[in-house]
């Protein structure tokens, strides 16, 4: 359990060192910012999706750890979230095609708004015209139920029995006021820069929050 502690101790470090670092390199040149800092196949996607698979290492070590308390269903829902964090890694960077160079397959490139082999980037055509999947469902919703899980679930876990036996029975881990507050200070970050590719920062963050959560939840007991 100490060596845990520590490692969240360095992850809180690091979100404060992102935050930071957002802020100077912002008011130093925006331009770098978007070109360099925040661009694709740089440091912050990496590190987004180095942190994201991270994530999932985790909630699959949770579910040996279920799995060996003979508690299965949280195990098997513990491995079901590994997996959703497994897949955002992958989209992060696109199943690592630009890394290795291989090239998108016909039907990837005429559905896909950047012509690249992962799912985020999809254009969706309905009767009412063609959405962009990232910005239509990837970005207000998820953005919205991101912020009632980091902020609100906290908040209201120890209060209500109802909330708390849903949570627990789903094997969800918890979040510490520890994770809203730096959920808190990034959405005020993020909303006071005016840069492109500010967003690709926010998902560092969570990326870093998640693994803080996974690691060390209010309800640790009941999810690893």
């Amino acid at each position: 359990m100490t060596t845990l502690r520590q490692f969240d101790t360095g992850l809180m470090a690091l979100i404060v060192a992102v935050l930071v670092t957002t802020v100077g390199i912002y008011l130093w040149d925006s331009h770098y910012f978007s070109q360099t800092y925040a661009a694709e196949d740089n440091l912050v996607e990496y590190a987004t999706a180095v942190f994201l698979f991270v994530a999932s290492l985790v909630l699959f070590s949770n579910a040996r750890s279920l799995f060996g308390k003979s508690m299965r269903g949280a195990a098997v829902l513990t491995v079901f979230y590994g997996l959703l964090f497994f897949f955002a890694a992958g989209e992060e960077i696109s199943w690592g095609q630009r890394i290795f160079g291989w090239e998108t397959g016909e039907t990837f490139q005429e559905i896909n708004k950047q012509g690249e082999t992962n799912l985020h980037n999809l254009l969706v055509k309905t009767p009412w015209g063609e959405f962009h999947l990232a910005k239509t469902l990837f970005g207000p919703v998820l953005t919205l139920i991101l912020l009632l899980y980091l902020v609100v679930l906290p908040l209201v876990y120890p209060r209500s029995e109802r909330i708390r036996r849903l949570a627990d029975r789903f094997a969800v881990p918890v979040p510490g006021k520890r994770h809203a507050f730096f959920a808190l200070a990034a959405s005020l970050v993020i909303a006071a820069i005016d840069v492109s590719r500010k967003w690709e920062v926010y998902e560092l963050v969570f990326s870093l929050i998640a693994t803080s959560i996974f690691l060390l939840p209010v309800n640790r007991d009941k999810t690893a």
